[in-house]
């Protein structure tokens, strides 16, 4: 596959994702979209081969929101190796929420994300 094919597959993830978000993912999008906490923030953008739930370009911060699946410990190896790679590779800070987290503490969770975009 060449590296046309893969960024259009990617573009179309992305645009299906998007249709597709879970109840914690649009919740926090309404809160992050729009500069609402003072940068712009982006849903399903590329990263080099990854697709993260959300990303600041700016401040290099990836933000995933992560449903139940995520639990296993296959799933945590491959999120952990997916961070690692982002982070080494390609400068961004990784942070992550809960599905729940975000549904029943969705202050404590912008609280959180304010503060990592404080950070110089």
């Amino acid at each position: 596959m060449g590296n046309n094919e893969i960024v259009r597959e990617l573009v179309q993830h992305a645009k299906n994702n998007r249709k597709a978000s879970t109840e914690a993912e649009a919740l926090l999008w309404i809160n992050l979209r729009n500069r609402k906490l003072g940068d712009k923030f982006r849903r399903q953008h590329p990263v080099g081969d990854y697709l993260p739930d959300f990303v600041c370009l700016e401040k290099r911060l990836i933000i995933e929101v992560d449903g139940g699946y995520h639990n296993t410990s296959e799933q945590v190896e491959l999120d952990e190796n997916r961070a690692f790679e982002l982070e080494q590779k390609y400068l961004f800070k990784v942070i992550r929420f809960t599905n729940e987290e975000v549904l029943k503490g969705i202050e404590t969770v912008l609280l959180k994300i304010r503060l990592v975009l404080s950070e110089p």
